[in-house]
């Protein structure tokens, strides 16, 4: 069951995409509890940071809201279930920013609400300035400061994730989203309850600047594929994955 979304927060300054840092922390979290894992890996410090404080913030304000306690609860293990299966980075990605943006409505709504209707404007350079004006709508009453270096993280986030290319300058591209990736998303969303044509309509895959139509044009070539089973008939759509589990799914999209 799908958790509410929390309020923006700009805890994202701590630590943007830090996809390296989070595949490990996937990797080594466990079944104990919270409290256990993160003294086992604050002794370790596997990650290598500097100070402890450091290694701390990562795993208080980046990895344990977003996919220990996250939007969808215990995400590590699904990540885990592609880690283990062997699943590539370019498959990986567009993944981890599914989960990451699930539980980051800051960087989510930031994407959905401007950087999209931009892109269909035509417009595609994007700095802190733009974030900035965006978060004045929201009211949120913060610093200055605390807005500029959210608005950084945000940006750099985007880029690791490919949503945004670029290093001083930043122009707006649309993520790729192999067909592996899209799939295992798919299923994901068919585990929360998504169905039918909710699945080709789901607010989700503007994350990834997909239109419906897009949606249905990747589903037919997942269907070709074998990784899934499409079928539509006017209005109706009905959608069937050849396995129950993420672990057996992991597997069937590393394997194609």
């Amino acid at each position: 069951m799908l958790v509410s979304a929390p309020k923006y927060t700009s805890r994202i300054q701590k630590g943007g995409a830090l996809i390296p840092e989070m595949r490990q922390l996937v990797r080594l979290w466990t079944n104990a509890p919270t409290d256990e894992n993160k003294d086992a890996i604050l002794r370790s410090n596997p990650l290598g940071k500097t100070t402890r404080s450091r290694l701390a913030d990562v795993l208080n304000r980046i990895f344990v809201p977003r996919f220990v306690h996250g939007a969808i609860p215990c995400a590590w293990k699904i990540l885990r279930t592609l880690e283990e299966a062997g699943a590539s980075s370019a498959i990986l990605r567009p993944i981890y920013y599914w989960f990451t943006a699930r539980s980051e409505p800051l960087l989510s709504d930031f994407v959905t609400e401007y950087l999209v209707p931009r892109r269909a404007t035509g417009l595609r350079a994007v700095g802190v300035p733009e974030f900035i004006s965006w978060l004045g709508t929201k009211d949120m009453g913060w610093s200055e400061i605390v807005g500029i270096k959210s608005g950084r993280a945000i940006l750099a986030a985007l880029r690791d994730f490919g949503v945004l290319d670029g290093k001083a300058k930043k122009t707006l591209v649309r993520p790729p989203l192999p067909l592996g990736a899209f799939s295992f998303i798919a299923f994901c969303l068919s585990q929360l309850g998504v169905a039918g044509r909710d699945m080709l309509e789901h607010p989700d895959w503007t994350l990834f600047m997909l239109t419906p139509s897009d949606v249905e044009h990747l589903f037919l070539e997942a269907h070709q594929e074998r990784l899934l089973g499409y079928h539509a008939a006017g209005t109706l759509v009905n959608l069937d994955f050849p396995v129950g589990s993420a672990e057996e799914y992991a597997h069937v999209v590393v394997r194609k």
